[in-house]
C-alpha cells in the first residue's frame, strides 16, 4: 500500500505539469487581457497610458512560451508561483487566504449529499416498487434535473421578496462565532450537497438492489438476523463501493459548484476569486488556482482508492 501510494503521489507531478500547460495557454484565449484593462482603468483617472511599458511592467511583451518558462521555472526552482497581476499580491497568499471558506463548504456541502443520498438511496431499496420507492426516485431524478446555481438564486430572491429575509452575506469566522458562521454556511451547503445528493441516490439504490439479491445476504435473511443488522453489517459495507467511485468523480461537480455557488452567496473563497481573476485576466491568479483545484481532485481520486481497500480486502495494491 505505502509503495502505491508514493507513486500515485508521483504521478500527480505530470499531472499537474499537462494541467498547466493547457491552462496557461487556454486562459490567454479568452477576449480582452490585463493590459488593456489597466490602460482603460489608468486612463479614467487622467494617468498616462502606454500599454508597452504597462505589458513589460508586467512581463507580459515577450512570447508566450517565454512567459511559461519564467514562470514554470519559478515555481521549480523557488516554489513561487507568481504575483497577482491586478492586484500585485502573491499568488500562494491569495490561495491560502481564501481555500479555507471553501473547504468549509465543500466538506459541508457533501456531508449534506450523504446525509440525503444514502438514507433515501437504502430506504428506496428495501421498498422497492413501493409509493415511498417511486417519491424517492422522482425527488432524486428533481435533484439531478434542476441546476444548483437556479436554487440558490430562487432562495435569495423569493424569500426576500415575500418575507422580506435573506440569507446572510456577511462572512463570520468559526473561530469567532460559531454559529453565525454556521448560519452563513448551511444553506449553500444545502445548495452545494444536492447538486450530487441525486446521483449517488440513484447510485445507493441500484447497488443495494444487486447486493440484496445475493446468496449471502438470503442466508443472513435465514438466520433470522434483524433488517438492520442485516443491511447495515453485510449489505451496505458492499453497496458503497460503486458509490465511493461516482462520489470521487463528483469532485469536479463540487468544485463547479462551489465556484458558482461562493459567487450567489458572496462567500470570499477560491471559487469567487477564481471568476475575479478570470474577470480581470489574471493570468498567474488563474493559473495558480486550477493547478490547485486540480491537485485537490488527483488526492480525492487517492483517497477514493483508498478507502476501496478498506471497503473490500480482496483488492490490494502493490
Amino acid at each position: 500500500m505505502r509503495a502505491y501510494i508514493i507513486r500515485r503521489l508521483l504521478l500527480i507531478i505530470p499531472t499537474l505539469f499537462l494541467a498547466s500547460l493547457i491552462v496557461f495557454f487556454v486562459i490567454r484565449l479568452i477576449p480582452g487581457d490585463i493590459v488593456s484593462l489597466i490602460a482603460g482603468q489608468m486612463s479614467q483617472f487622467g494617468g498616462t497610458v502606454d500599454k508597452a511599458v504597462i505589458a513589460h511592467t508586467l512581463g507580459l511583451d515577450v512570447p508566450i512560451y517565454v512567459q511559461y518558462g519564467r514562470w514554470i521555472g519559478n515555481i521549480i526552482m523557488h516554489g513561487d508561483f507568481g504575483a497577482s497581476l491586478w492586484r500585485n499580491i502573491p499568488v500562494t497568499e491569495e490561495i491560502i487566504s481564501r481555500w479555507p471558506v471553501t473547504l468549509e463548504l465543500g466538506i459541508l456541502g457533501l456531508i449534506i449529499s450523504q446525509i440525503i443520498a444514502l438514507p433515501i438511496g437504502i430506504y428506496s431499496a428495501l421498498r422497492q416498487d413501493t409509493w415511498g420507492d417511486y417519491i424517492s426516485r422522482s425527488f432524486a431524478i428533481f435533484l439531478m434535473a434542476v441546476p444548483g446555481f437556479w436554487i440558490a438564486t430562487m432562495i435569495i430572491v423569493f424569500p426576500s421578496i415575500w418575507w422580506g429575509w435573506s440569507p446572510p452575506l456577511k462572512l463570520s469566522p468559526f473561530t469567532e462565532d460559531p454559529v453565525g458562521n454556521l448560519k452563513m454556511f448551511i444553506i449553500p451547503s444545502v445548495v452545494v450537497g444536492m447538486a450530487i445528493a441525486g446521483v449517488i441516490m440513484r447510485m445507493t439504490r441500484t447497488m443495494m438492489l444487486e447486493v440484496l439479491r445475493q446468496d449471502y445476504i438470503r442466508t443472513a435473511w435465514a438466520k433470522g438476523l434483524r433488517e438492520r443488522i442485516v443491511i447495515l453489517r453485510h449489505a451496505l459495507k458492499n453497496a458503497l463501493i460503486p458509490v465511493v467511485t461516482i462520489l470521487g468523480l463528483q469532485a469536479p461537480v463540487l468544485v463547479g459548484g462551489v465556484v458558482v455557488i461562493e459567487q450567489i452567496f458572496c462567500l470570499p473563497g477560491i471559487g469567487r476569486l477564481l471568476v475575479e481573476a478570470v474577470s480581470f485576466r489574471d493570468y498567474p491568479l488563474v493559473t495558480g488556482i486550477m493547478l490547485f483545484f486540480g491537485a485537490g481532485m488527483v488526492l480525492v481520486n487517492l483517497g477514493v482508492d483508498i478507502v476501496y481497500a478498506y471497503l473490500d480486502p480482496r483488492i490490494k495494491y502493490k
